[in-house]
């Protein structure tokens, strides 16, 4: 490699040189080394994530041989750790149970919820007024990503809202068009919307997949695409019912086994409107969000997931434009159906359990801005 700049960069950057694995096998057998080194005693990482895989060496053959012998060489030193890569668009090639477990989850999590839930592009760069609430649009892309992937690889995908390369979450709610360098970085916080961003989190914690959060998102944090999105942690700033919240939501995903590996089915899809079922054969969760800025109510079909006729679902979370509750509430399913009414930009989550009779309710918990 020169050092004169007559080098292969990546993506034509100057300052990223592309290392010549093809050409060196010294390079690659050290590459492998440290695969193995750092998931190993005494360091004992979880695994490896991987940026821009897709990228690495000069053809699609090198690659795949590449990932494939990388695999290799990081089960043998600890057969659980994971391999999540960094890719854009299908990865199905790469996922065929030899090379990478899963992706960092952009097609069928991040770029859907945030077009239904905001209508804006990940990066604050568009804004698409035929995207917002549009559920056929969001089902659509669900069903088509989704399907890219095997079942193990869907269920450890890293689902995350916001991250490192893109706008905050909680900033994509206020639908302003821009980046820091034209619209400044206190623009980043005006008109944002913590009740779109309660809704976007249920999602998050109850979809197929990992939930990841980007540090900050927790506390309330805003920012435009990098690197305005690379904020200090608020200290003393925290939002703490934001930060309530999502404990709340990560006990409730850990608490329930069908958000870790169970099934998933759509059942509605309204302008502003979707719902959708989580289940395995014990328990049953169905979640509706209703992003209008007006109350709706909604009789949701439950029979067909395994809920009786003649039943009780209890709601573990119902978030609005004030907060959040768990406070725990029947709904009676009557002839197979649930009848549920929404307030104004929310979510909830009902369940059913066939052995409910046995849990003790949980203690109530209120929480408002």
């Amino acid at each position: 490699m020169a050092i004169n700049g007559k080098y292969d960069g990546w993506w034509g950057h100057d300052t990223l040189p592309k290392l010549n694995y093809e050409g060196s096998r010294e390079l690659f057998h050290y590459i492998m080394n440290v695969a193995a080194k750092w998931i190993s005693p005494p360091y004992n990482a979880d695994g490896w994530r991987l940026d821009v895989a897709a990228d690495l060496g000069h053809s699609p053959e090198y690659n795949h041989y590449f990932w494939k012998e990388f695999r290799k060489t990081v089960k043998r030193a600890k057969s659980d750790a994971i391999i999540l890569a960094e890719h854009y668009g299908d990865a199905a090639e790469w996922l065929k149970g030899d090379e990478w477990d899963t992706v960092m989850n952009y097609d069928a999590f991040m770029e859907p919820i945030t077009w239904f839930l905001t209508g804006m592009q990940k990066h604050s760069d568009d804004y698409r007024a035929d995207l917002l609430g549009n559920s056929d649009s969001f089902w659509g892309a669900m069903r088509t990503h989704m399907a890219t992937f095997s079942m193990p690889s869907l269920l450890v995908a890293m689902n995350q809202l916001s991250n490192h390369d893109h706008s905050r979450f909680l900033t994509r709610t206020n639908k302003k068009v821009g980046r820091t360098n034209n619209l400044g970085p206190e623009a980043a916080n005006e008109g944002i919307n913590k009740a779109i961003m309660r809704e976007a989190v249920v999602m998050q914690m109850t979809w197929p997949g990992a939930p990841t959060i980007y540090y900050g998102d927790e506390a309330g944090l805003c920012g435009f695409t990098d690197p305005d999105n690379r904020r200090a942690y608020p200290w003393g700033r925290e939002d703490h019912i934001m930060i309530a919240f999502h404990r709340e939501m990560i006990r409730i995903h850990k608490e329930n086994k069908e958000f870790l590996t169970g099934s998933m089915k759509p059942l509605e899809g309204n302008y502003n409107l979707i719902a959708y079922a989580r289940f395995n054969l014990k328990d049953v969760s169905v979640i509706i969000v209703n992003n209008n800025n007006d109350e709706v109510g909604k009789e949701v079909t439950v029979w067909h997931l395994g809920v009786p006729r003649q039943a009780i679902m209890k709601r573990l979370i119902l978030t609005d434009e004030v907060g959040f509750s768990t406070e725990s509430i029947d709904y009676h399913v009557m002839s197979g159906k649930v009848t549920v009414v929404m307030p104004a930009l929310s979510a909830i989550i009902l369940r059913y359990q066939q052995e409910a009779s046995l849990e003790k309710d949980r203690e109530k918990k209120i929480f408002y801005e």
